[in-house]
């Protein structure tokens, strides 16, 4: 069997010091340090890589550590259900050389020796790196000429024919000649942060004109659960898939290809993963969509094109209405491995120093319901593309601005706000309605009991446009016990709502008022400069279990422009926390362990040696953990330091059931039960010192493991 190596092949090296070989569709393989693909975006909750040479996506790589998964494009955030293996920018054109297509990433198999660039043919500059804005005012990336919460910004070329970093051939490349500057916007608003923005401005850099352009957005979607199915395991990763395209919906451009899982994980990948085209200047709005077979070279019609004039035959026409019955019909076309394409165009002539800009949103939104014999068939399920379509329209929204009905022509009903080098009125883009801004919160522990603090900065937004003040209340998520235990560390869909509190001074809402969770004077913490005005106490909780707290804020909506009540990211605001003991100063509570005796394979611990873990509680704020067997050799070592502790140093907080964020009571230490020689311990009865560092005092106890 030869070795499949997927599209990352071009700008990668192997590490097989680092990572295992595999004969998959992803290999694993590290990245050159010319080229930069380490940036994805963190502010929504749909994570994708970005890189700086026409690709996004990663290919399912765990790089640049083996104790880290990079996500491709995942959604929720955190959550483990993949969306892509790799996309990349298409561009093809009449030359004065004839016809060119230069391709951003390919589906490409068993690349033999030597050829190991064909169909990445894209390339950067040496050094060259993704660069990252933020409209956020507390982000360290704060650039008040950001469009979003999250710029990426990078510039690419085709001129090269060879690797600028190593000379090697890209083979069968023939350049177009054009330079590629890219952004890429995403969003933390609750109703925007499910997909990404992709801005390309295409430049023509040959001497000579383009005619007949055709821009396409290529990627391999596959939509899985890594937590039930790793790409790792081969070929039942990728011949699962399901696809689908919208055309028109309700007489309306929606220039949608989206793909989905058929049959792969059982409904525990139950989201759509998409393109959407949003626009262009020049203006166009012509659209088609194609589907091939990974890696085919035989199907009449689904065949992965290996040429220039076969990649810009399948650019120029779309598949017809037969061929898509086919493509989307159960045995015939479902489940199965196909790649997509979205292109736009044709736009029909680009003159020498020219350029062109053309625009899609990367998506991703979950199903109502998942279910055979085809969970996209509206006849059984008419409403599980609802969501899909809801972010289809924030996404446009989002693109058109000020040319509300994205008709590329300033109506009567418009203000354009900008203006091209010429002077001509142009609309703004990348305006959206905002929601009021998210509060600043404080999760304060104790045992079996959180307290929510957080302030009134959100009460004072404007809406960008209303103008008005129109904040209306908050509300308060959390998640219920072991809600991270069901093979995912992702929270945020599993918060509740424990609590809403609006203004009483209008007819919108429950008019609750904020008497319950405002405190007679704000309170301060230490090393820290917010005031908090609100506290919300949640009771009964269990020490040593993770849960999720949220606090958003939401506003009253315009009623003038028919736009809902907006509410801010439960995200942006998700803590983490563990519940229990806080640090003990004098040492009038003992030192315990919980649960003592520990059991393996209890419900709060994950199925790997590696994923258990007890507690030891009533700590001093400084301390040092000592275990020993009964005949007094020393097990493990452990340092506490209730103001810096937060578990990390395990790997049930590390990524199985956390993300590394989560904030611990103060007296608290988790401890996995491995060894310092990186052992699991056996069954048994273990003694354990705990000497308070500031005092010296030492406490002892117990504590009997069974296995």
């Amino acid at each position: 069997m030869r070795m499949n190596i997927r599209s990352l092949t071009r700008f990668f090296f192997f590490l097989p010091f680092l990572l295992p070989v595999v004969t998959t569709e992803a290999q694993h393989l590290s990245k050159m340090t010319t080229d930069d693909n380490s940036k994805y975006t963190t502010v929504g909750n749909i994570a994708i890589t970005v890189s700086n040479f026409g690709v996004f996506g990663n290919g399912l790589n765990d790089w640049p550590t083996t104790g880290f998964r990079q996500p491709s494009m995942e959604y929720p955030r955190g959550s483990g259900i993949e969306h892509l293996f790799i996309g990349g920018l298409w561009v093809g054109a009449m030359t004065a050389d004839g016809i060119r297509v230069t391709t951003g990433a390919v589906d490409v198999s068993s690349i033999a020796p030597g050829k190991q660039y064909q169909g990445f043919e894209f390339t950067t500059g040496v050094n060259s790196k993704v660069i990252e804005k933020s409209t956020l005012p507390d982000s360290r990336f704060y650039d008040p000429n950001a469009i979003s919460h999250q710029d990426f910004i990078a510039d690419f070329t085709d001129t090269n024919t060879t690797n600028p970093a190593n000379n090697q051939v890209i083979f069968d490349h023939h350049p177009m000649h054009i330079n590629v500057h890219m952004e890429t916007y995403a969003f933390n608003y609750s109703f925007a942060d499910n997909f990404v923005i992709f801005n390309y401005w295409i430049k023509n850099v040959s001497g000579n004109s383009f005619d007949s352009v055709y821009i396409g957005l290529y990627g391999d979607l596959v939509v899985r659960n890594w937590n039930i199915t790793p790409s790792t395991v081969g070929t039942p990763y990728y011949n699962k898939g399901g696809l689908g395209y919208v055309d028109t919906l309700n007489g309306q451009h929606l220039n949608l290809a989206y793909a989905y899982d058929f049959n792969g994980d059982g409904g525990a990948a139950d989201s759509y993963g998409g393109f959407k085209f949003l626009g262009s200047t020049p203006y166009e709005n012509t659209t088609s969509y194609q589907s091939w077979l990974y890696n085919n070279s035989t199907d009449a019609t689904f065949f992965s094109p290996g040429t220039d004039a076969l990649k810009y035959s399948k650019m120029t026409v779309g598949l017809l209405p037969a061929q898509l019955n086919a493509l989307f019909t159960i045995g015939t076309g479902k489940p199965s491995n196909n790649m997509t394409m979205l292109t736009i165009g044709p736009f029909s002539h680009i003159a020498a120093g020219d350029s062109v800009n053309v625009v899609f949103a990367v998506l991703a939104a979950k199903m109502k319901t998942w279910g055979p014999p085809d969970p996209d068939d509206l006849k059984y399920y008419p409403h599980n593309r609802d969501n899909l379509y809801q972010t289809c329209t924030w996404a446009q929204k989002t693109y058109n601005g000020e040319d509300r009905n994205g008709n590329g022509i300033q109506d009567t009903d418009e203000v354009w706000t900008n203006h091209d080098a010429a002077g001509h009125a142009v609309p703004k883009r990348y305006f959206l309605p905002s929601p009021p801004n998210a509060p600043r919160v404080k999760v304060i522990l104790s045992s079996k009991t959180a307290d929510i603090y957080w302030d009134r900065g959100a009460e004072d937004s404007v809406d960008p446009i209303s103008f008005l003040k129109d904040f209306e209340g908050y509300r308060v998520y959390g998640t219920n016990t072991g809600a991270d235990l069901v093979g995912t560390s992702e929270l945020l869909s599993k918060l509740i709502l424990l609590g809403d509190f609006d203004r009483a001074d209008d007819q919108i809402g429950y008019n609750t008022g904020f008497g319950r969770i405002r405190l007679t004077s704000p309170v301060q913490f230490s090393h820290d400069t917010t005031h908090y005005y609100y506290k919300f106490t949640v009771p009964n909780l269990l020490n040593g279990w993770q849960y999720g707290f949220a606090v958003t804020a939401y506003d009253s909506g315009d009623a003038a422009t028919n736009l809902i009540s907006l509410e801010s990211s439960k995200l942006q605001t998700l803590q983490r926390v563990v519940p229990g003991t806080p640090a003990q100063q004098n040492g009038s509570h003992p030192v315990g362990v919980y649960p003592n005796p520990y059991y393996t394979r209890a419900y709060w611990d994950g199925a790997q040696e590696r994923d258990r873990k007890l507690y030891f509680f009533n700590l001093p704020a400084h301390a040092e953990i000592r275990i020993y067997t009964l005949a007094g050799d020393v097990v493990d070592v452990m340092q506490h330091d209730a103001v810096t502790y937060n578990a990390n140093d395990i790997q049930w907080f590390q990524s199985t059931y956390s993300d590394g964020t989560q904030q611990l009571a103060g007296g608290e230490h988790a401890w996995d039960l491995i060894t310092r020689k990186d052992q699991a311990v056996a069954s048994g009865l273990y003694l354990f010192t705990v000497k308070n560092k500031d005092t010296g005092d030492i406490q002892r106890g117990k504590f009997l493991v069974i296995k």
